[in-house]
């Protein structure tokens, strides 16, 4: 299970339910039924609208000879995904960059995570000093480093 774990986590366990029935060639609604659930709740479900909540996982893991506990864990590890994806929306400090540096793209559009190679290597390309250091700062030192000791080596 943690192997398979390891790969999956950070998904709705709604999307792995889907591909499970879908492999089993289950129908929703019959199913929902079959565990005594509304098909409207499982589809929601599926549909990642709503949250796996525990009588209901164990009734699903129960019927489809699931390990107990495993679409919790799901669960729980996409609400993990999701929080880090809220707390990752924090910013440099935009006052400390010169727009110049970025004179070809809204620095209110940058996902400072997911593009924070490219940004990096701009900043250490183009920038001056505070730059670089609100850059580090806001990345950390190992970061950073990391990051442009992998350019040089490309």
């Amino acid at each position: 299970m943690k192997k398979q774990l390891d790969i999956i986590k950070g998904i709705h366990p709604g999307i792995f339910l889907e591909r499970e029935l879908k492999k089993r060639k289950l129908a929703k609604s019959r199913f929902a039924l079959s565990v005594h659930e509304y098909p409207q709740t499982l589809v929601s479900i599926t549909k990642g609208k709503r949250s796996m909540n525990t009588p209901l996982a164990l009734k699903i893991e129960n019927a489809l000879g699931l390990d107990e506990g495993y679409l919790m864990v799901l669960q729980v590890y996409y609400d993990i995904a999701q929080e880090k994806r809220k707390q990752h929306t924090a910013k440099p400090d935009l006052t400390k960059l010169r727009r110049v540096v970025f004179w070809d793209t809204d620095m209110n559009m940058i996902d400072w995570e997911k593009q924070k190679s490219a940004v990096i290597n701009r900043v250490f390309e183009r920038g001056n000093a505070q730059e670089k250091k609100e850059i580090t700062r806001f990345y950390g030192q190992e970061t950073v480093n990391a990051l442009l000791k992998s350019k040089d080596h490309a």
